[in-house]
């Protein structure tokens, strides 16, 4: 998926050859005055360069994602400690610390007072424990009412969390996506539940593009590799430009963000690259711009103007100077 607008430049070639003809004597005609040349109203190539990579592209044909990796789990906390503990069966989907849920309550009050999370129109999750406590503890609604008539985004107590229920109200809608996921197979910590025992402990997330109950992607023997993560990566960026949503929240995992994003920044500065590509904290926030160059989307702006409204001649002041230079039209 590209992030930069590259202008291409082709400069005039000058052919030279060995043949030298010699030169024929001729009166000089008598000089002439000499005219400033007309500069050109495009930019040369040194002052393009002089503009430090900067470009424009329709903001119709863009998305704002928000990637948030899931704040601590007691498999972080164990596997700092040994290595060989991500292993273990005692860390199936993991859950939250009580440390993770106040990393929550930290990058939900930022979420709140920078405006974001009005701003937000989707919010994307893997189905994993951690991930979707995560999500619901950072853009949900206020702690759940008893009486109020709608499904909370998460019932009390759910992950020995001895957190209160999350209300599903003013708040953006929550998709779970199995694309999303850290790395499959071999650590319990990343595996899930089936679906049947999510929806009870999440009532308002929308797990219906989930096609299987069971988790059939994780495997006891095959850890999938890097290179394949980044593949799901790109097929996952690939369908969330399908979607319609403009702000996306995304909550997930620091594999599944490090080797997707180490696809992109090649074209960028090196400080650029390094701010896309470098592992994230546990819920640590990023905001990226995602655009679209194939010309494949059929997105349309919501807030281009036509202009010119009866209908009529319009034209820039130069160029409607060369069509009627006798009239002397200006705009």
């Amino acid at each position: 998926m590209p992030t930069t607008i590259i202008y291409s430049y082709t400069p005039t070639l000058l052919l030279k050859s060995s043949f030298v003809p010699a030169p024929i004597p001729r009166l000089r005609p008598p000089a002439r005055a000499q005219h400033p040349r007309r500069r050109s109203p495009y930019p040369t190539r040194s002052e393009m360069d002089a503009t430090g990579g900067q470009s424009l592209y329709p903001l119709h044909r863009c998305k704002t994602l928000h990637l948030v990796r899931h704040a601590q789990g007691i498999h972080n906390v164990e596997g700092e400690k040994d290595h060989d503990a991500y292993l273990s069966y005692d860390l199936f989907d993991a859950h939250l610390t009580p440390l993770g849920w106040k990393q929550v309550d930290n990058l939900r009050t930022h979420v709140q007072a920078s405006g974001l999370s009005k701003r937000i129109d989707l919010v994307i999750v893997s189905p994993l424990l951690r991930t979707m406590q995560t999500a619901v503890g950072v853009f949900g609604g206020e702690a759940y009412t008893d009486g109020v008539n709608v499904p909370p985004l998460m019932v009390a107590n759910t992950g020995n969390s001895d957190h209160p229920a999350i209300s599903n109200l003013n708040c953006p809608p929550f998709l779970a996506v199995e694309l999303c996921r850290e790395h499959l197979g071999v650590h319990p910590c990343d595996k899930r539940r089936s679906i049947r025992e999510y929806r009870p402990l999440f009532p308002a997330i929308d797990f219906s593009l989930i096609e299987s109950d069971d988790d059939i992607l994780w495997k006891t023997d095959i850890r999938e590799k890097n290179e394949e993560v980044a593949a799901r990566g790109m097929k996952f960026l690939k369908w969330l430009w399908t979607r319609e949503e403009k702000e996306i929240a995304i909550v997930t995992h620091s594999g599944f963000l490090l080797h997707t994003l180490s696809a992109f920044g090649n074209d960028c500065h090196l400080s650029v690259k390094s701010e896309i590509c470098t592992p994230f904290a546990n819920c640590e926030l990023r905001s990226v711009v995602i655009i679209d160059r194939s010309l494949k989307s059929s997105a349309s702006s919501t807030t281009n103007y036509p202009g010119k409204i009866p209908h009529g001649l319009d034209l820039p002041n130069d160029v409607a100077t060369e069509k009627h230079p006798e009239k002397g039209v200006t705009n």
